[in-house]
């Protein structure tokens, strides 16, 4: 099984493209911060590379900034590539296949708060 659960912040904008098949590509790292903390009392964080296609891309990049919380489920995969200086590169990410919100609701402009219900008005 390969199965990869994230909850971090995304460290930049997410970067779409739209491959020559016209599919959207989401690229974007991940800052999770480890649930230990090391020697000096810190707790460490980990950049995790991770990659999402098609209608999932575009959710991401519309939704998501710099800064943000994110839920990114999905798979890890690896690749290799050869360099332009010949050297072989090795590239390990996660492959998303979904995501969710997290955190805070975001209140600023064209976004609204969901208003809290008493109990005393629910039909039942």
């Amino acid at each position: 099984m390969n199965k990869v659960i994230l909850k971090g912040n995304l460290t930049k904008d997410v970067e779409l493209i739209t491959t020559n098949n016209g599919n959207n590509v989401a690229k974007f790292t991940v800052a999770v911060q480890r649930r230990f903390a090391n020697a000096d009392g810190e707790r460490e964080t980990d950049f995790i590379n991770c990659v999402a296609w098609r209608s999932t891309a575009e959710f991401i990049s519309n939704y998501f900034t710099k800064g943000k919380q994110i839920l990114v489920c999905g798979a890890i995969q690896t690749r290799s590539y050869e360099a332009e200086d010949g050297t072989k590169r090795y590239v390990t990410e996660v492959l998303v296949d979904e995501v969710d919100f997290c955190g805070k609701a975001d209140t600023t402009e064209n976004k609204t708060a969901i208003e809290p219900i008493d109990d005393d008005d629910l039909p039942f």
